[in-house]
């Protein structure tokens, strides 16, 4: 597509698959990127997102707050470990403490005195997650409360009014979401919709100079479906675009074949984003598939049942094993928590303090935003495919046991292991 905007011109409740368009002149938009440096093997690449609460370096990993503040840990510590971009859920601001409330503080960031840059999502993967609370309508999806249950309608428009309230500096179109499991007419069906739903977006958005909204492509694991949906999401001129529809349980196989698919149509010059995923090696490998940003609930949720994040995998600090172990988590992490506190005494926390879960997210957290910047400097340095290498052997130890999916995957994009 040209820099020209695309306009759909047509009833909002139009035909599944007639569309005509109108170039309109494209609105200001409040994003840049900037591509600092390639891999020169695979499609891995380092950039500068350039948001208005400031750079971006990526790839990078979001934290999820889901109602305007991460679990376990402040804004601020979230700041002291170099978090410069983080998720909030409008389903969940939207419903408690609602958007009226978020507006007369000064939007989001004021509410939860965030001086960095938010990206909030549509509420769209609620149709998943509380898929028994929802129906699915050309108009919305209707939704019962899981606080009081009143129904509300979450309708594209009314998506976008939210988030505009919110003033996130990212904001997600409402996309018909389907599990990733489902096959059938339902796939299409979703995808379609999520097209018509992505110019019904487009047309509420009232802030495109301050806020920037980003398309979501669907398809499923089709990779008919998926192709005509990025051929026709890519021809609107929105500043960025997110692959959209899996890690929600798909085999491995499908998943990386579906990212592969999805960043050899997207264009260059715009941001990638792969909702989701949070995994170090899913990271690592979609990294070099080409995906420039990550977010997930693993690192935070994982945390609060003990489970500490490392390079060779993880520790389970709630067994015995660690009762007597006076080491940091990780000698080699510089976090608050690996600075102070050994494995020993976080084990005897866990069984009476809430504080322990704080201290993991800590490290979790800073584990996650480390391996970006990790992967980072190897693709400046051009030395990309060596640190793909010797993480997988951190990781995994013998080749044999690396995952084939992730082996096949790398393959794909120019990397061999040895």
């Amino acid at each position: 597509m040209t820099s020209a905007a695309r306009r759909l011109v047509t009833s909002t409740f139009a035909p599944l698959t007639k569309w005509r368009y109108v170039a309109m002149a494209a609105a200001p938009s409040a994003l840049s990127l900037r591509v600092v440096a390639e891999c020169g093997r695979s499609r891995a690449r380092a950039c500068e997102l350039r948001l208005p609460h400031g750079t971006v370096e990526c790839p990078v990993f979001m934290p999820v707050g889901t109602q305007g503040t991460m679990k376990g840990l402040t804004a601020t510590q979230l700041d002291a470990l170099g978090c410069r971009l983080c998720l909030g859920n409008t389903y969940h601001l939207g419903m408690r403490p609602g958007p009226e409330l978020i507006k007369k503080a000064n939007g989001l960031h004021g509410f939860m005195n965030w001086s960095r840059n938010l990206l909030t999502d549509s509420g769209g993967f609620q149709m998943v997650s509380l898929v028994e609370l929802s129906k699915v309508t050309e108009e919305g999806v209707c939704f019962s409360s899981p606080y009081d249950g009143k129904e509300i309608l979450l309708t594209p428009e009314k998506s976008i009014e939210i988030q505009n309230a919110l003033g996130s500096d990212i904001m997600m179109q409402l996309d018909d979401v389907v599990s990733s499991t489902v096959t059938g007419p339902r796939v299409e069906e979703a995808m379609l919709r999520s097209i018509r739903w992505l110019d019904r977006c487009i047309a509420a958005h009232s802030k495109p100079g301050q806020q920037n909204l980003f398309a979501i492509i669907q398809g499923g694991l089709d990779p008919a479906l998926r192709t005509r949906c990025l051929e026709e999401m890519t021809k609107r001129d929105v500043p960025g675009f997110a692959i959209g529809g899996l890690s929600g349980g798909e085999a491995k196989d499908h998943f990386w074949r579906m990212v592969a698919l999805s960043t050899n149509h997207l264009p260059r010059d715009k941001p990638r984003y792969l909702m989701g995923v949070g995994y170090a090696t899913d990271l690592v490998v979609c990294v070099a598939l080409g995906c420039d940003m990550f977010d997930c609930v693993f690192p935070t949720r994982t945390a609060r049942f003990g489970s500490a994040l490392v390079p060779w995998g993880s520790l389970q600090l709630k067994n015995k094993q660690y009762a007597k172990d006076f080491r940091p988590i990780d000698e080699n992490c510089d976090c608050p928590t690996c600075q102070r506190y050994s494995r020993a005494f976080l084990n005897a926390l866990f069984r009476n303090d809430t504080a322990a879960m704080h201290y993991v997210t800590v490290h979790n957290i800073a584990y996650q935003l480390n391996l970006m910047h990790l992967i980072r400097q190897s693709i400046i340095e051009q030395r990309f495919p060596q640190f793909v290498q010797d993480f997988l052997k951190t990781m995994y130890g013998n080749r044999d046991s690396y995952p084939k999916w992730a082996t096949e995957a790398l393959a794909s994009v120019g990397i061999t292991l040895e």
